[in-house]
């Protein structure tokens, strides 16, 4: 981008003073007027000049009056509004004291013509070219002026001063032009130099704040960004944890700065006794500030220096357990169907041979001389016959479900229904009912087959508790779950991914479809059942169908 030309209206509006420029110029005219003003009395003091002498008193009115100035400038300056002017202000002032100290100290033979070079100068850190050519002008017209004066011998004095030596014309104008010419030169040279200054001071500032706004998005990312990062130093000691490492690991930054990488995840391959461990991807498992266990899947790559020193260990990573959970729930509902698919068609083929075999034993029971033995015999035929039949009933239910049939159903009361019907069954004799949900709670659902799915749960609580024990029932709106939890021992980790699939069963006298069924019926309205450690400390079994199917 151009930089402005000088005296331009952008160009003004880039020269505004600083208080900061202000203060140290106030305190460099303070330093300035004790060295070479005080310096100059004690010179001229050595040299003979006593107290006696009429200039005296003047010096050091200048002197009190340029120390009050400065102080009074120093305390408005906080409290001053329009910097601009206050720095006019200023500068016209250090002009009007040069001229008052040239025409004390004689004029032409006076040494302080070269104050209007220094005034110049400093002019040039505030205003643009043309204000600096400005103050030259105005300290020619200043010192041309007093010279004139001297030369003409107008110049007022007050009383008891001696008036300024004469001179004479072709030294005034000799002296005059010098002057001159070194102030516009002065001015010229200030004034590039001060443009060229400000030019590269502009470049800096935008580099300058190209690295804060680099910076910043640097921190965004690192904020925002779904994945998890994770720098670790050469000890093996975390020294970065973004936000989205502490959402999945649920821990904070300030719980494992410093902390070795191998003691908070041992699950995760990064160190080794050769040093650091790279993987395009791998997997690792992981505990979280409560104890529960989540699947990682992370990459690992090395941090340089420009000078391409080592200087640490990017890991990034993601939670992977919503996914693995989702693949084994895939994995058992494509098992289960495959199963489905064959047991059906071998249980069509065995229930027609048994429906034959059952009617013919009724009928040879029916005929006359069987014996009591035989007649008895018969019966165990027939009866285990119907338990066959009844058995492969449940599976064809569980293997061919029909598609569900959804309506408006009250939830809340088809269990408070199934509620009522466990106190008529023996086996929940000595079982507490907790409600923990509220009256007039709608899912769109089939509510044959949810509340067979219930009824099939609650029966497997019942026997795990041995008929004694507690059972809670809720249900979640938000979620569209269904919550049951009982007191019994709970079931094994061992077996926990098994007691889904058909025919499964720890029962002697189980027949191993019925949370199978369950999951089928759930399955079949699009939703899934979960099963983890509830806080009564047996089995909860949460039936998610999802917010979908909740109704207002």
């Amino acid at each position: 981008m151009p930089s402005p030309m000088p005296g331009s209206s952008s160009a003004r509006r880039q020269l505004k003073p600083s208080r900061k420029q202000l203060g140290w110029f106030l305190l460099l005219r303070v330093v300035f007027i004790c060295i070479f003003l005080g310096g100059t009395v004690v010179y001229q003091v050595r040299d003979g000049l006593t107290s006696a002498h009429p200039a005296l008193p003047f010096f050091y009115l200048l002197i009190g009056l340029s120390f009050a100035h400065a102080l009074a400038g120093a305390l408005s300056l906080p409290r001053v509004k329009n910097l601009v002017l206050f720095t006019h202000t200023q500068i016209a002032w250090d002009l009007v004291f040069c001229f008052l100290l040239i025409a004390l100290t004689g004029g032409t033979e006076s040494p302080f013509p070269f104050l209007f070079v220094f005034i110049i100068i400093s002019s040039s850190v505030f205003f643009s070219t043309r204000e600096i050519l400005i103050v030259a002008a105005a300290s020619s017209i200043l010192y041309g002026g007093l010279i004139d004066f001297q030369y003409y011998q107008v110049l007022p004095h007050p009383a008891g001063l001696p008036g300024l030596d004469p001179v004479a014309g072709r030294e005034a104008f000799y002296t005059i032009f010098i002057h001159v010419v070194a102030f516009f030169l002065t001015a010229l040279l200030s004034g590039a130099l001060s443009e060229r200054w400000r030019r590269s001071e502009a470049a800096l500032a935008e580099q300058r704040i190209d690295y804060d706004e680099l910076e910043a998005l640097n921190k965004a990312i690192l904020g925002n960004i779904s994945s998890g990062l994770m720098i670790v130093n050469s000890q093996g000691r975390i020294r970065l944890f973004n936000r989205a490492a502490e959402m999945i690991c649920g821990r904070s930054l300030k719980d494992v700065y410093n902390r070795r990488v191998d003691e908070l995840f041992p699950g995760l391959e990064i160190m080794s006794g050769q040093g650091f461990v790279f993987h395009q991807r791998a997997e690792g498992d992981i505990f979280d500030a409560s104890g529960q266990r989540k699947v990682l899947g992370y990459a690992t790559s090395g941090i340089r220096d420009p000078r391409n020193r080592e200087l640490g260990l990017l890991v990034s990573f993601q939670d992977l357990t919503q996914v693995k959970e989702m693949e084994e729930q895939l994995k058992r509902s494509d098992r289960l169907a495959a199963i489905g698919r064959l047991s059906a068609a071998m249980a069509h083929e065995i229930r027609n041979p048994l429906a034959s075999i059952s009617g013919s034993v009724q009928l040879l029971m029916e005929t006359e001389g069987v014996s009591d033995e035989d007649r008895r015999l018969m019966g165990i035929v027939v009866k285990e016959a119907d338990r066959l039949s009844s058995l492969l009933t449940d599976f064809l239910t569980y293997a061919r479900p029909r598609p569900p049939r959804t309506e408006d159903c009250d939830i809340s009361g088809l269990l408070d229904e199934l509620i009522d019907i466990c106190g008529t069954d023996p086996r929940f004799d000595q079982v507490v009912f907790i409600r923990d949900y509220e009256s007039g709670i709608r899912f769109l659902v089939d509510r044959d087959q949810v509340r067979q799915a219930l009824w099939g749960i609650l029966i497997n609580a019942a026997e795990a508790m041995d008929s004694a024990g507690e059972i809670r029932i809720g249900i979640n709106r938000e979620r569209g779950l269904i919550a049951i939890e009982d007191s019994g021992p709970g079931i094994p980790p061992d077996i926990a991914e098994r007691v889904f699939e058909p025919f499964f069963t720890t029962k002697a006298a189980g027949s191993g479809l019925g949370l199978a069924t369950v999951y089928s019926l759930i399955d079949g309205h699009g939703g899934r059942v979960e099963m983890t450690t509830g806080a009564l400390g047996g089995a909860r079994f949460l039936l998610c169908f999802g917010p979908g199917l909740v109704l207002s």
